[in-house]
Parts: C-alpha cells; structure tokens; sequence
C-alpha cells in the first residue's frame, strides 16, 4: 500500500503564492508519475501539474504561465508552487500517485483545502 501526506494550503490573498508538498510512504517500487489534481465544488477534478518518471511535466490549462511543479525521487515527495492566484484557483487540491507494480494504480492523499479570498 501506498500512503501520500499532503502539506500546504489554507486561506490565500487573491494575487498571492500557494505552495503545497506531498510525500509518499510504503511500498513504492515503481512511479510512473506525482502530481496533483483539485476539485471544486459541482466540478470534476482536474489536472493541475503531474511529472511522469522521465521527467516530463504536464499542466492544465487554467494555471499555464504561472504554476511550477517539482519532484524527489529519494523521498517520493512532489511540490507545487502556484503563483498569481485567482478566486476560482479555490479547490481541494489532492496529491496523485500513479503506481506501475504489480499493475498500474493510482493513489491519492486526503486533499487539501484553497481558498483564494481577500
């Protein structure tokens, strides 16, 4: 089993930086990809930033520009900074693991909180 904590979050100033951390822990023999996905409320969850294991980074399209995403392989832990943010920046921002052993599988931490308010 595969357990991801996540860090971060909370109440954050329109215009402002959110920085989130997550870190995996168990048995981790093989990551395809560490990302991470939000969901608001009434919507589907969505991309956000993910690094597959050659290092290639993928973002959505609502946060382009403005979003930096970065990973450990030692520590199986994976950060993002988002910067500039807006109101509909306010999700819960959930931590993915996408395990390749014994078979592909995708873990998730138990998200966290946004909200970008003044």
């Amino acid at each position: 089993q595969v357990q991801l904590v996540e860090s971060g979050g909370g109440l954050v100033q329109p215009g402002g930086s959110l920085r989130l951390s997550c870190e995996g822990s168990g048995t981790i023999i093989n990551v395809l990809a560490m990302g991470w996905y939000r969901q608001a409320p009434g919507k589907q969850r969505e991309l956000v930033a993910s690094i597959i294991s050659d290092g290639t980074t993928q973002y959505g399209d609502s946060v382009k520009g403005r979003i930096s995403i970065s990973r450990d392989d030692a520590t199986n832990t994976v950060a993002l900074e988002l910067d500039r943010l807006k109101p509909e920046d306010t999700a819960v921002y959930f931590c993915n693991l996408r395990h390749g052993a014994p078979f592909a599988q995708d873990f998730w931490g138990q998200g966290t909180q946004v909200t970008v308010s003044s």
